[in-house]
């Protein structure tokens, strides 16, 4: 049957269930970043110093982490929406607790909690969403769910400073629990009920499991690979960024060098297109464009100490091309296997942390050895290695 016949008979998926994925992802993944813009005040709060504050951070990755490995693959062994609703309910619980923190050690616990369930929600509604479409069009709606993920992630940052500034850092945690428990009602009208996994499977044996997958599925390898190079190029310019920014000519604020984040959404919107060019077969096409967009995003970010102009193109190139990439990954690995869509995305998703922490350290590195000179360079040699890993692995 061909891909026209398919798409006549299948009814697609309602706009606002889509809308929902989207939004519901966008606010579970901004729960992870709120932090980061309120390091100052949580330093001057808890009388730590600044050189341990970022193990505030380090506290809210360790859960992501471990999300990724204990939490994300309940979504193939238990009921989709009951989880959901659980886990948002866990999540408003816990940060409530951040709000309320009264010594540092409650501090990184919470933030540890945090980090894991804003992780397990966040993968746990992609393959949710996944699991929720019609095949024909799997890769436009994981398209619109990372979306939402990515301008969750660009947004958190903003509405973090600027909810700070009005009620301190502790307002930023109670309004997020306030809208974990709105989302909690909204998923519980708007989620489809799906099928029960047809088989039961214990605990240990379904974790085991996802490191099988690792082992046997080629296209969750090659698709881990470029996910892992990608995150990495990414994470080498975000990490690096706000280090010539805050020195002369420009001496911007952390306010003023947030705002250029928002400059990544147009790139994060235009992405979810990917989706849409995967579900029509140009799965090999998109990958190109968008590892070519990533290598090439490099030459006006390197012209950033003399232009800003040349820093927002760069930007928007470097954006574009990784989410592309990201949403075709999603899309080939989802079709690379039946079920299991919380495991196969957990264990994708392992790639995206190996990259992103390898990419941190290596940028800094680079910019004390060789400047911004050394960040670009690296940055594109990373990026090129991504293309010719995608030539090799190509058949």
């Amino acid at each position: 049957m061909r891909a026209s016949q398919i798409t006549s008979t299948v009814p697609a998926m309602p706009r606002g269930l889509m809308l929902l994925f989207a939004c519901a992802s966008g606010l579970s993944v901004a729960n992870v970043y709120y932090a980061h813009p309120l390091l100052d005040a949580l330093a001057a709060d808890f009388s730590i110093p600044r050189a341990g504050i970022g193990a505030v951070v380090t506290a809210t990755q360790a859960g992501c982490a471990l999300a990724l490995v204990l939490l994300v693959p309940l979504g193939d062994l238990l009921d989709r929406r009951r989880l959901m609703l659980v886990q948002a309910l866990m999540l408003s619980a816990v940060l409530v607790l951040v709000g309320l923190a009264w010594s540092p050690a409650v501090l990184f616990a919470a933030m540890l909690l945090t980090g894991a369930l804003g992780t397990a929600m966040t993968q746990g509604l992609i393959a949710y969403a996944a699991a929720s479409a019609p095949e024909h069009e799997r890769g436009r709606v994981v398209g619109a769910a990372q979306g939402g993920v990515f301008v969750g992630l660009l947004l958190a940052r903003v509405l973090a400073g600027g909810i700070s500034d009005i009620g301190g850092w502790r307002a930023v945690y109670a309004c997020s629990a306030a809208a974990m428990l709105m989302l909690a009602m909204l998923l519980r009208s708007g989620l489809p009920r799906l099928a029960k996994p047809s088989h039961r499977m214990e605990y240990l044996r379904l974790i085991g499991s996802m490191f099988l997958l690792l082992r046997d599925n080629r296209i969750l390898q090659v698709r881990g690979a470029l996910a892992l190079l990608m995150f990495a190029a990414l994470n080498i310019f975000w990490s690096a960024m706000v280090l010539p920014l805050s020195e002369a000519p420009y001496l911007l604020s952390h306010t003023a060098i947030g705002a250029f984040g928002l400059v990544g959404a147009a790139g994060a919107l235009s992405a979810a297109r990917a989706g849409h060019w995967a579900d029509r077969g140009f799965t090999q096409a998109t990958t190109f464009g968008a590892l070519v967009l990533l290598a090439v995003a490099w030459l006006p970010l390197f012209f950033l100490g003399t232009s800003l102009w040349a820093l927002v193109l760069g930007i928007v190139l470097l954006d574009l091309g990784g989410q592309a990439i990201h949403v075709t990954n999603q899309s080939m690995i989802f079709r690379s296997q039946s079920d299991g869509h919380s495991r196969v995305v957990a264990a994708y998703m392992l790639f995206y942390a190996a990259g992103s922490g390898l990419g941190a350290l290596a940028t800094t590195a680079a910019y004390a050895a060789f400047g911004w000179t050394g960040v670009c360079l690296l940055g594109a040699g990373v990026s090129l290695l991504a293309l010719g890993v995608w030539a090799v692995t190509l058949r």
